[in-house]
Protein backbone atom coordinates (compact mmCIF):
# COMPACT_ATOMS: atom_id res chain seq x y z
CA UNK A 1 0.00 0.00 0.00
CA UNK A 2 2.70 2.72 0.75
CA UNK A 3 4.37 1.46 -2.61
CA UNK A 4 1.24 3.18 -4.50
CA UNK A 5 0.57 6.07 -2.29
CA UNK A 6 3.02 9.02 -1.93
CA UNK A 7 3.29 10.57 1.65
CA UNK A 8 3.13 13.91 1.65
CA UNK A 9 5.06 15.38 4.66
CA UNK A 10 5.50 18.68 3.70
CA UNK A 11 2.00 19.87 4.47
CA UNK A 12 1.50 23.38 6.35
CA UNK A 13 4.84 24.18 5.78
CA UNK A 14 5.91 27.39 3.76
CA UNK A 15 6.88 27.27 0.62
CA UNK A 16 10.59 28.07 0.32
CA UNK A 17 12.57 28.86 -2.98
CA UNK A 18 16.39 29.78 -2.79
CA UNK A 19 16.09 30.82 0.77
CA UNK A 20 12.99 33.08 -0.03
CA UNK A 21 10.13 32.03 1.68
CA UNK A 22 6.26 32.52 1.44
CA UNK A 23 5.27 35.61 -0.80
CA UNK A 24 8.35 36.83 -1.07
CA UNK A 25 8.82 34.38 -3.69
CA UNK A 26 5.84 36.34 -5.74
CA UNK A 27 7.77 39.82 -4.84
CA UNK A 28 10.98 38.38 -6.35
CA UNK A 29 8.97 37.12 -9.66
CA UNK A 30 6.64 40.54 -9.95
CA UNK A 31 9.91 42.77 -9.32
CA UNK A 32 11.88 40.44 -12.15
CA UNK A 33 8.90 40.60 -14.44
CA UNK A 34 8.47 44.94 -13.87
CA UNK A 35 12.85 44.82 -14.41
CA UNK A 36 11.89 42.97 -17.93
CA UNK A 37 9.23 45.37 -18.79
CA UNK A 38 11.67 48.43 -18.03
CA UNK A 39 14.41 46.67 -20.21
CA UNK A 40 12.07 46.37 -22.64
CA UNK A 41 10.62 50.07 -22.69
CA UNK A 42 14.20 51.22 -22.65
CA UNK A 43 15.58 49.63 -25.41
CA UNK A 44 12.85 50.43 -27.58
CA UNK A 45 12.93 54.01 -26.62
CA UNK A 46 16.62 54.08 -27.62
CA UNK A 47 18.84 54.04 -24.66
CA UNK A 48 22.48 52.57 -25.22
CA UNK A 49 22.94 49.03 -23.79
CA UNK A 50 26.49 50.20 -22.13
CA UNK A 51 23.98 52.58 -19.89
CA UNK A 52 20.94 50.25 -20.09
CA UNK A 53 22.47 46.36 -19.47
CA UNK A 54 24.51 47.45 -15.74
CA UNK A 55 21.33 49.71 -14.79
CA UNK A 56 19.08 46.64 -14.82
CA UNK A 57 21.25 44.05 -13.65
CA UNK A 58 22.35 46.63 -10.60
CA UNK A 59 18.17 47.30 -9.88
CA UNK A 60 18.26 43.40 -9.44
CA UNK A 61 20.37 42.80 -7.48
CA UNK A 62 19.22 45.17 -5.09
CA UNK A 63 16.01 43.67 -5.43
CA UNK A 64 17.19 39.96 -5.16
CA UNK A 65 19.03 41.59 -1.76
CA UNK A 66 16.28 43.79 -0.18
CA UNK A 67 13.60 41.05 -0.43
CA UNK A 68 16.24 38.26 0.68
CA UNK A 69 16.38 40.20 4.00
CA UNK A 70 12.77 40.85 4.33
CA UNK A 71 12.46 37.20 4.04
CA UNK A 72 15.11 36.55 6.78
CA UNK A 73 13.89 39.19 8.93
CA UNK A 74 10.09 39.15 9.16
CA UNK A 75 9.72 35.51 8.06
CA UNK A 76 6.34 33.94 6.12
CA UNK A 77 3.97 35.97 8.03
CA UNK A 78 5.69 38.80 9.50
CA UNK A 79 5.79 41.53 7.18
CA UNK A 80 1.98 41.34 6.57
CA UNK A 81 1.98 41.60 10.68
CA UNK A 82 4.21 44.38 10.77
CA UNK A 83 2.60 46.13 8.07
CA UNK A 84 -1.12 45.62 9.73
CA UNK A 85 0.36 46.62 13.28
CA UNK A 86 1.82 49.82 12.10
CA UNK A 87 -2.05 50.57 10.31
CA UNK A 88 -3.55 50.46 13.97
CA UNK A 89 -4.48 53.94 15.00
CA UNK A 90 -2.55 54.92 18.38
CA UNK A 91 -6.36 54.07 20.34
CA UNK A 92 -6.35 50.73 19.80
CA UNK A 93 -3.16 49.36 20.45
CA UNK A 94 -2.25 47.33 23.73
CA UNK A 95 0.75 46.89 25.45
CA UNK A 96 -0.48 43.51 26.49
CA UNK A 97 -3.70 41.31 26.25
CA UNK A 98 -4.58 41.32 29.94
CA UNK A 99 -7.36 43.52 28.91
CA UNK A 100 -8.78 41.45 26.70
CA UNK A 101 -8.27 38.02 28.73
CA UNK A 102 -9.65 39.81 31.51
CA UNK A 103 -13.17 40.70 30.10
CA UNK A 104 -16.19 38.07 31.67
CA UNK A 105 -19.52 37.83 30.62
CA UNK A 106 -21.84 38.32 33.10
CA UNK A 107 -24.83 36.33 32.50
CA UNK A 108 -24.83 34.94 29.38
CA UNK A 109 -24.01 36.59 25.96
CA UNK A 110 -24.84 40.32 25.51
CA UNK A 111 -27.62 40.40 23.26
CA UNK A 112 -28.72 44.28 21.89
CA UNK A 113 -31.98 44.74 20.91
CA UNK A 114 -31.83 47.66 18.10
CA UNK A 115 -34.87 48.59 16.18
CA UNK A 116 -32.62 48.10 13.08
Amino acid sequence: MSLVYQINKGMGKPIVFKGFQGQYISYVALGMVLLLVGFTLGYIAGTPLYVLLPAILLLGAALLVVVGRLSKHFGVHGLAKYIAKRGLPGYLRFSSRRTFTRLRLVNGPIMLNRPW
